[in-house]
């Protein structure tokens, strides 16, 4: 019997947390499926039939399935991308809460002079109607890691003094805000115009940063190629998207030969445009 490294086996309870609280058999459609779609319905079918047994119940409403889909990915990735220490040293934190007064992403390092850029908008309605409120983001699960303090920068060799490096935001003593390592958009499914919301943060959180841009990635378990591909192909805004069992989609698709769906799925792959669940804490730690 092979034994599962950390990752499979968070691949494993991943799967089984979405069976238990958002996949669900409406008559013979899986609740991620288009029933309106016939490939929609055999795909998810296909890849639920690898993954684990699905039981029958009611669809949950929208932002319902929305919500759990992002609390089981932000513990996939506690369970993962936490463990990677020796990889990626740090004091890391993985959350999908707003701070009171520094709404989304104002928390961060990067982005807390957007804090007074919304104060000032709030106080002037012209200035307001000029810059819009696209660089209010609220990512759906956030990475981040906190400054360093310089006994710890200094615990191997004297790396700071008080005569340099006087800017880096990595140094405790010279600000206090973490900086965001990645932005995580969770999407159940992909079936409207909402889902181009992660394409426009993405670009937003490019354009509004003051430092490095963080990871910007997208988990899907939407189950028709044609539609991750409407996120997933492209450069520039979004890393690349991950899917929930992209192996299993792959099976599925070879196995009711959906040979046009085929291609796009290679195509994305080859391209580095999708990947695995799986990849995802690795490519974080990058």
């Amino acid at each position: 019997m092979i034994e599962l490294g950390l990752v499979s086996e968070a691949r494993a309870a991943f799967h089984a947390a979405l069976i238990a609280d958002v996949l669900r058999l409406i008559g013979k459609v899986l609740s991620n499926a288009d029933g309106n779609n016939p490939r929609s319905v055999q795909v998810a079918s296909g890849i639920a039939t690898r993954i684990g047994k699905v039981i029958e119940g009611k669809r949950l409403a929208g932002q319902v399935a929305g919500n759990k889909f992002e609390e089981i990915c932000e513990k996939f990735l506690s369970a993962t991308f936490m463990r990677l220490g020796h990889l990626r040293p740090g004091s890391w934190h993985i959350t999908r809460v707003s701070v009171p007064g520094k709404p989304g992403i104002s928390r961060f390092e990067q982005y807390r002079h957007l804090t007074e850029l919304a104060a000032a908008a709030e106080a002037n309605p012209v200035l307001a109607a000029a810059i819009g409120s696209d660089y209010i983001i609220r990512p759906d699960v956030m990475i981040f890691r906190d400054p360093e303090a310089d006994a710890l920068i200094n615990l191997s060799d004297r790396v700071v003094d008080a005569t340099s490096a006087k800017m880096s935001s990595l140094r405790e003593i010279n600000q206090s805000d973490p900086p965001l390592h990645a932005s995580v958009s969770c999407k159940c499914t992909i079936r409207s115009d909402r889902a181009q919301n992660a394409r426009s943060e993405g670009l937003n959180l490019i354009r509004n940063r003051k430092g490095r841009a963080p990871h910007i990635v997208v988990i899907t378990a939407e189950p028709l190629p044609s539609r991750i591909a409407s996120l997933a192909l492209g450069t520039g805004d979004i890393d690349c998207v991950y899917h929930y069992a992209l192996p299993e989609l792959s099976d599925t698709l070879v196995e009711l030969e959906f040979g046009d769906a085929e291609d796009l799925l290679q195509i994305m792959t080859a391209g580095k445009r999708l990947k695995d669940i799986s990849d995802l804490p690795l490519d974080l730690a990058v």
